[in-house]
């Protein structure tokens, strides 16, 4: 069984994370090759850049992982649940 708090903290650290690396990586390169154009496709209401859409995107990153790791671990758990017990009976 996962430990379902750990797996949605781990999940939304690791979009956050990555969240911080595009926009750094955006702000450090040419805009022909940074991926303004998908987060504004992923995170509702993002702009490249001002301070109050960066924070937005941030906010946004973190609900990501939180659903993504919350959803996988609850699901996880359900069918780890289901399988052993028909390897018991």
């Amino acid at each position: 069984m996962l430990n379902l708090r750990l797996t949605t903290w781990t999940s939304a650290l690791f979009t956050t994370v990555s969240y911080l690396f595009c926009v750094i990586y955006g702000l450090l390169t040419p805009p022909s090759v940074h991926m303004h154009q998908l987060l504004e496709m992923v995170l509702p209401a993002f702009q490249w850049i001002s301070v109050g859409s960066f924070l937005l995107g941030l906010v946004e990153s973190l609900l990501w992982g939180v659903y993504l790791g919350g959803g996988f671990g609850l699901i996880y758990n359900a069918l780890y649940r289901r399988l052993e017990a028909r390897d018991v009976q």
